[in-house]
């Protein structure tokens, strides 16, 4: 009886990387398997899971301390805040145009240009 020997092929991080990369383009894992005489069922998708696009260690990882937390926070507060502000002068200032308007047709002037060339339009600004 004879004995069959298996052969265990090891392949280096950057064909493993190069096959993934393959594979991400568009190749199917049969394909590579046949191109590169890859054995094993399941070899590709592990290298895929283990170096693929979506592998954590091509992920960006942001470690924020307790201080950058703690500003992050203030300034998303702040935004808020700013926002509402906004928001807020949006309104009050629709409703200035508009009483100028309801003003213009009542008593049938045109206060928007004057205010806008007057004195407080002509004035120096500084």
């Amino acid at each position: 009886m004879t004995k069959q020997v298996q052969t265990v092929n090891r392949y280096s991080i950057g064909f493993k990387r190069q096959v993934v990369e393959e594979y991400e383009s568009g190749s199917s894992i049969s394909y590579l398997q046949k191109k590169y005489g890859i054995g094993g069922a399941t070899t590709v998708q592990k290298w895929v899971r283990h170096f693929g696009k979506d592998h954590l260690l091509n992920k960006i990882v942001r470690v924020e301390t307790m201080d950058e937390k703690n500003r992050l926070k203030q300034l998303e507060e702040e935004n808020k805040k700013l926002k509402e502000a906004l928001a807020d002068s949006i309104i009050a200032n629709k409703c200035l145009e508009t009483l100028i308007e309801v003003a213009n047709e009542e008593y049938r002037t045109d206060l928007k240009k004057n205010f806008g060339t007057g004195a407080l339009g002509k004035g120096k600004r500084g």
